[in-house]
């Protein structure tokens, strides 16, 4: 996800559920209209909505956010190149998880297997 070395500058995030664009933008430092832009451009980046179309975003979204933010001001990246980088790291952790849950379930078929044989 995030290089240490990109998050230094950056507050710790706090242990709440739910932050709403004001406190993601000082916790990511990027302004509240950068983020509403990047949900356009990141479909990663999904707030919950509420009352009155306000957005609060989870702590999974504050990590994509700062991400993004560090392909984009640190890495050079352009939206598209950024866009391109998370949807591949995306599909490589699916395969991963794919890959364990199989080595898992295999290793549960075996189990009951044997107690078949026996």
């Amino acid at each position: 996800m995030l290089e240490p070395g990109n998050n230094d500058e950056l507050p710790p995030i706090p242990g709440k559920r739910y932050f709403t664009i004001g406190e993601v933008s000082e916790l990511c430092a990027v302004k509240p209209h950068v983020l509403r832009y990047w949900e356009q451009e990141f479909p990663q980046l999904k707030p919950v909505k509420r009352r009155g179309n306000r957005r609060y975003y989870q702590r999974q979204d504050v990590l994509i956010i700062r991400q993004i933010r560090s392909l984009l001001y640190n890495d050079g990246f352009t939206i598209g190149g950024a866009r391109q980088k998370l949807t591949g790291e995306e599909a490589r952790n699916d395969v991963s998880q794919s890959q364990q849950i199989i080595r898992q379930l295999r290793g549960e078929l075996e189990e009951v297997l044997k107690i078949l044989r026996r």
